[in-house]
């Protein structure tokens, strides 16, 4: 397999100095470096504005004292793809980073409340940045207007990925693609069953054990209403006919009591699974994704993905938590590199992970999933991420309202559909 070349262009090390302000000062203009609060917006064209808090650094009496930041922490990132790499090749483009005076986010009868202070431009060639890394900017600038000064890290690193897709909804049992520009090959197939009495021959035999916290009881199966989505499971397989990964539902998705929909308190869950026999009823866990509806402001899939560690599954590993919408869909991303990741500091995971896009319920899905190179040794490796893809775009399903009826993919005999 080989990879897409993809650029990651970081942005860190951001840090704010302001003149000193006389101690005998009785006027209150001006701006006081230990107490104003300050925040930068980063734009590059055709990428959506971050904006990040600005950390200040106070002037002091020695006017050579540009010193670096003590932190250098990543305050924005651009993800860039073959596409946008093509768009750039042979252009110098410009980052700018405008300054801010005010509290991030506060709003005054719908404007801002920040005043502009100043901002900084660097010019950016990102020609051969996707096989080595370049430094663009790495020290203070002046802002525009004069009084303060702005510390800056720009720098661009090589992110290959590996690009798959679905060619149908996962529930279709669809073929999976891999691409490369205008590369299209096949290289996994996707059975998909829901099968309400699959689980006991689709869990490893010792599964009862000690995992009371993984899943439900059954006991009362009898007595429950069709009001239950359980049995799913996607087993992805490799061009020769060898299952080579899977996604199962552990733990049924149900309506919290009194209502029709799937709350955090109640969530449903999956195994991901991976080979370790001949037979999938005796693969090894290797992830846990548990997925929910949330209620508020925004109608969102509830999510939360757990490393499973060789110990067993009472010991886990969270990586990544969040919430997109169920109107339009979001992306399921695992990235330790983001400013405002999820992922556990005991987490063996290092860098971008993989992303993959999600539909809004009721949309027709084809999923396309990215992951890192440094995470895929072999096939196997990035099947764990198909099956793992397949699992939070087939929970957009399992957490409709279950006053609406599934597509007959995902209906047993006894249930309804909508075609």
């Amino acid at each position: 397999m080989d990879p897409c070349p993809f650029v990651r262009l970081i942005i860190e090390s951001l840090a704010l100095k302001l003149p000193l302000i006389p101690t005998k000062s009785t006027s209150h203009h001006g701006i006081h470096p230990s107490s104003t609060p300050c925040y930068a917006k980063i734009k590059l064209k055709n990428f959506p504005t971050q904006t990040t808090i600005l950390p200040l650094t106070p002037s002091s009496n020695n006017n050579n004292s540009f010193s670096p930041p003590e932190t250098a922490s990543v305050a924005a990132e651009f993800h860039l793809d073959p596409a946008a790499l093509r768009r750039f090749s042979g252009k110098c483009v410009t980052l700018c980073v405008s300054v801010f005076i005010g509290r991030m986010g506060s709003h005054a009868c719908g404007v801002t409340s920040g005043k502009l202070m100043g901002s900084v431009q660097v010019n950016i060639d990102l020609d051969g940045t996707y096989s080595k890394a370049r430094v663009f900017q790495n020290g203070w600038m002046k802002l525009d207007k004069p009084v303060a000064m702005l510390h800056i890290t720009v720098r661009a690193e090589p992110d290959p990925r590996f690009v798959f897709q679905f060619g149908g909804e996962p529930e279709c049992s669809p073929v999976v693609f891999q691409i490369q520009g205008n590369i299209k090959q096949p290289v996994f197939s996707c059975k998909f069953n829901a099968d309400r009495n699959n689980r006991s021959r689709s869990l490893p035999t010792d599964f009862n054990l000690n995992n009371r916290g993984w899943m439900r009881t059954f006991s009362g199966e009898r007595d429950r209403t069709t009001r239950e989505r359980k049995g799913w499971m996607i087993i992805i397989y490799d061009l020769s006919g060898s299952a080579v990964a899977a996604a199962s539902m552990i733990t049924p998705f149900v309506p919290s009591p009194g209502s029709d929909r799937v709350s955090r308190s109640n969530a449903g869950a999956w195994l991901i699974l991976r080979p370790n026999g001949a037979s999938v009823s005796s693969w090894k866990p290797w992830g846990r994704l548990q997925a929910w509806r949330e209620r508020g402001p925004v109608d969102g899939l509830g999510y939360k993905f757990e490393l499973v560690t060789n110990t067993g599954l009472t010991s886990t590993i969270p990586i990544a938590e969040g919430t997109m919408s169920m109107k339009k869909g979001g992306k399921f991303c695992i990235d330790n590199t983001m400013k405002d990741t999820a992922l556990s500091t005991n987490s063996p995971i290092r860098g971008f992970v993989m992303v993959s896009n999600v539909e809004g319920e009721g949309k027709i899905s084809a999923p396309m999933v990215q992951v890192g190179v440094q995470h895929v040794t072999c096939m196997a490796d990035a099947a764990l991420f198909i099956a793992l893809s397949a699992a939070i775009d087939l929970s957009m399903d399992a957490c409709r309202l279950f006053s609406q009826k599934l597509r007959k993919e995902l209906c047993h005999d006894d249930q309804e559909s909508y075609f």
